[in-house]
């Protein structure tokens, strides 16, 4: 490959410059991406890295969509610093950004698209309600890998004050992942120490034939997942190669070659003209 599409050229532009208003270091922000609706009253949110997109993800949010009714938004949600992910780059987060926004486009149109500066439920809490004052409810869609570490201590400097605060803001609904479903996420309430947080989460029932859908199996071993991905994300995965170690210095990268077109078009400039990293920064 080594150039980009020309009706994503001006896509890749777009969601770069969203991107660098989000600061991990400064309050937590939320930005809608257009051209999704302004959250207003009650809206769902299903925060994840989508490294890849997974007919998973989608079905999720299909199924959440069509159960809420007209009156709720549900928006897919990538963050700029996402917990225990900090250093991901291959792809960028800008190339999983514009394979995201084009799933939604193409495949949930009525799916929303929203963009974080932090990681912590609790700090996108924070956002959505300094962002959207006219947010009158939020919840969070996640799934059951995620209230484990929702409910973990050493993501806390005081766990109880940081669920407190969670809590207030938001409530979650709790998909099953693997063996993990609502008799577990019972257990995980009933600990003495959850027990206080339990009236605000609720179990989500999912179609069993998604809960073993990962997308870190899919990062392992591609081809051997290729029917857990959609069409357009294997079309990705296939053409850029992104999911590979990079190449040894004497031979050619395919995402290497893909990231300096990105850059080019970043830069406005012919592919190929000169290096230039900013689009790996996210």
């Amino acid at each position: 490959m080594g150039q980009i599409a020309v009706e994503l050229q001006e896509q890749y532009r777009a969601l770069q410059a969203l991107l660098e208003q989000l600061d991990p270091h400064e309050p937590s922000t939320a930005l809608v991406v257009p051209p999704s609706p302004t959250p207003r009253g009650h809206i769902i949110v299903f925060p994840a890295s989508f490294n890849p997109p997974t007919t998973a993800h989608l079905a999720l949010l299909h199924q959440v969509q069509e159960q809420s009714g007209a009156d709720v938004l549900v928006y897919a949600a990538l963050s700029k610093q996402i917990v225990d992910k900090e250093h991901v780059e291959r792809p960028t987060l800008l190339d999983r950004l514009v394979l995201l926004q084009q799933l939604l486009q193409h495949k949930l149109p009525g799916v929303g698209l929203l963009l974080f500066n932090r990681g912590l439920y609790v700090e996108q809490a924070e956002a959505v309600h300094r962002s959207f004052p006219e947010v009158s409810r939020l919840t969070f869609l996640v799934g059951f890998d995620k209230i484990i570490q929702i409910f973990d201590p050493r993501y806390y400097r005081d766990r109880d004050a940081a669920l407190h605060q969670l809590f207030r803001l938001a409530h979650l609904l709790v998909a099953p992942r693997g063996s993990n479903g609502e008799e577990e996420l019972r257990a995980l309430l009933a600990q003495p120490e959850n027990r206080q947080f339990a009236g605000a989460v609720q179990a989500l029932p999912f179609d069993p034939s998604y809960r073993d859908i990962s997308s870190t199996r899919v990062r392992q071993n591609p081809a051997a997942h290729a029917r857990d991905v959609p069409r357009e994300v294997w079309h990705f995965i296939e053409e850029t190669h992104a999911y590979e170690a990079p190449a040894a210095p004497d031979r050619p990268d395919p995402y290497e070659e893909h990231l300096r077109a990105v850059a080019a078009v970043l830069r406005k400039e012919a592919p190929g003209e000169k290096r230039c990293d900013d689009c790996r920064s996210g």
